[in-house]
């Protein structure tokens, strides 16, 4: 639910320690991305009932990792992987269009900006969010988006065919013209 919720990397999510959790009001996740960057992410109420849960649950061996593995340890990028498979084999039973898709960590990422897009954020608000380098990284997420370019198809006028006229040039362009 957090990685499809706030587009955070499979390695920002696994390097995320329980106090890079802020619930409550303003509540949002504080983790480190690519280049060292420090960025912060709103969480939605669903998910801080889901994480307050989370954080309530015991610890093994006083780990501060908020998803630990089996020892108390972080948990590795393929453990998120094989977490994500068990329960996406486990929605497949019952939601049949999830059977032909592949699902990973990026597609949740890719899936948290397409539903900022469709909300109306700004591209530039987006990027910030995801935390892109280059504004270009998130303009693909444009290219995908058939809604926007179905409403801006929408608002082109039809195109009328006009009759035909012969260009005339006027004076001054003809003398211009023959001064050349």
């Amino acid at each position: 639910m957090l990685a499809a919720q706030t587009g955070l990397r499979v390695s920002e999510i696994i390097d995320l320690h329980q106090d890079s959790v802020m619930l409550g009001h303003g509540a949002h996740v504080r983790c480190v991305g690519k280049g060292r960057k420090e960025r912060s992410t709103p969480l939605t109420k669903v998910a801080q009932q889901a994480l307050r849960g989370w954080l309530n649950e015991p610890r093994k061996r006083g780990t501060t990792a908020l998803f630990p593995n089996m020892h108390g340890g972080r948990l590795s990028a393929d453990g998120v992987q094989a977490l994500l498979n068990k329960y996406v084999a486990k929605a497949r039973e019952h939601c049949v269009p999830l059977r032909s898709k592949r699902v990973s960590p990026h597609v949740l990422r890719h899936s948290a900006a397409m539903e900022l897009l469709q909300a109306g954020v700004d591209c530039s608000v987006i990027a910030l969010w995801l935390g892109h380098e280059a504004m270009e990284t998130t303009l693909t997420y444009l290219h995908a988006h058939l809604e926007l370019k179905e409403s801006a198809l929408a608002k082109l006028k039809p195109y009328e065919r006009a009759k035909a006229e012969r260009f005339r040039p006027n004076d001054r362009l003809l003398a211009f013209l023959n001064a050349l």
